[in-house]
């Protein structure tokens, strides 16, 4: 049985933005952890994109 969460910290998923535009199949994601406390807006980071080889911006999604 998993944990509850404590405090401040909660799991996001990044998906990538340059993957939608282009059409290529499939979906390039990362789950990762913020803290809610200080970082209150959406978190935008740029990870490797395995199907399209490069480097991308991946923006927090839901």
């Amino acid at each position: 049985m998993a944990k509850k969460a404590k405090g401040n910290r909660v799991q996001v998923i990044l998906e990538c933005t340059q993957q939608k535009e282009s059409g290529v199949p499939g979906m390039s994601r990362y789950i990762t952890v913020k803290n809610r406390k200080n970082t209150v807006e959406r978190m935008e980071l740029k990870k490797y994109n395995p199907y399209l080889k490069k480097v991308t911006v991946h923006k927090e999604i839901k």
